[in-house]
């Protein structure tokens, strides 16, 4: 299943400004402006297209031990200007500064609200830290939020992974022969294997590459009762875990070479193959070959093809056919228990 994956932004525009204030003569201009009622005021600073300015705020304003600084909006604007503000005192010694208040986000210029005030321990503020030679210096940063930008919306590049070569890979290992070290002879043919591969994949064949039952010498080893054709697909699907391709086989062949294939499943423990055989044959049962499949099935400890069997016989009403069947003779002298129980389900299916 294809799944695509696309990503956008949404973030704020911001304008971020950064005012300096210097105040020389701080205590004479604190006597001035408590004669007069005035603050000290800042000159003009634009940040965001807006012109600012900074306030400390004359004693009439002032808590016993705090002293206010404020920032003002110097024009009112209809739909007010978002922003927030950090103010800092400038070491005199080191330059460095020390943010004594944050303002978070908001609106100036709407309904009057032209002001916003960081109230400044005074113990702090004209400590000889930051008050030298009657000199004072406040740092203002006004960030100003614009309009929210939403990105366009885009695709993230897709990597495509191939899909798995590796049953290729151990194809090849087995028909080119590279570093085979086992030689099998079945019938009048010679096949070269790989033991680690086939001990990997089979339990019959580790015990007898591997175990105590493992043939001594460097001969060929001796595979009887397996025609050539059979070991071939046997080899393919131990390394390719897949069936050889069948299409040039007619179907009774094609039946015939899967039969042939589940006993060798069987015989060498490779219960994937095994289950693949009787797969194919459930799904290829008729009335000419379900006997001879039941046989099989029976003969190979296949109990859910052996089931499928004796329902295929029982529900398609085909025993008067089934009969007449030399697979059903042969089914009949080899495995009379199977067929007694076939017919003992088939009576109990009519009755009902």
């Amino acid at each position: 299943m294809s799944v695509s994956k696309t990503v956008s932004t949404s973030a704020a525009e911001t304008e971020l400004g950064t005012h300096v204030f210097h105040v020389v003569g701080y205590s004479q201009q604190r006597a001035i402006g408590a004669h007069k009622d005035k603050s000290i005021v800042s000159g003009h600073f634009s940040v965001g297209g807006h012109d600012w300015i900074m306030l400390l705020m004359a004693d009439i304003y002032s808590k016993p031990d705090c002293i206010p600084i404020s920032l003002m909006l110097m024009k009112p604007v209809a739909a007010g200007v978002l922003a927030s503000f950090e103010l800092r005192l400038v070491n005199q010694s080191t330059g460095l500064p020390f943010t004594v208040h944050k303002e978070a986000p908001m609106v100036f210029g709407d309904n009057n609200n032209m002001a916003a005030t960081g109230w400044i321990k005074r113990s702090l503020l004209e400590s000889p830290t930051y008050l030298q030679n009657d000199c004072l210096a406040v740092e203002c940063i006004v960030t100003v939020i614009k309009e929210r930008l939403v990105s366009k919306t885009k695709s993230l590049p897709r990597i495509k992974v191939p899909p798995s070569n590796m049953a290729e890979h151990f194809g090849s290992l087995l028909e080119t022969d590279l570093g085979a070290d086992v030689t099998f002879s079945v019938g009048a043919e010679t096949f070269k294997a790989h033991k680690i591969v086939l001990a990997t994949r089979s339990p019959v064949f580790k015990a007898e590459l591997y175990g105590p039952m493992k043939e001594e010498g460097m001969g060929p080893i001796t595979i009887k009762d397996v025609q050539p054709d059979v070991f071939r697909a046997l080899l393919h699907f131990i390394y390719t875990d897949s069936l050889p391709p069948l299409d040039d086989l007619e179907a009774d062949d094609h039946s015939e070479m899967i039969r042939h294939l589940l006993v060798a499943a069987d015989r060498y423990a490779i219960e994937r193959l095994k289950l693949i055989c009787q797969s194919f044959l459930c799904e290829n049962l008729n009335v000419q070959t379900v006997a001879t499949t039941l046989a099989l099935a029976d003969q190979h400890n296949c109990d859910v093809l052996k089931e499928a069997c004796i329902e295929f016989i029982t529900c398609s009403n085909v025993m008067d056919d089934l009969l007449s069947t030399q697979g059903y003779k042969n089914l009949k002298r080899t495995c009379p228990a199977v067929v007694m129980d076939a017919l003992e389900k088939t009576s109990k299916f009519r009755k009902a």
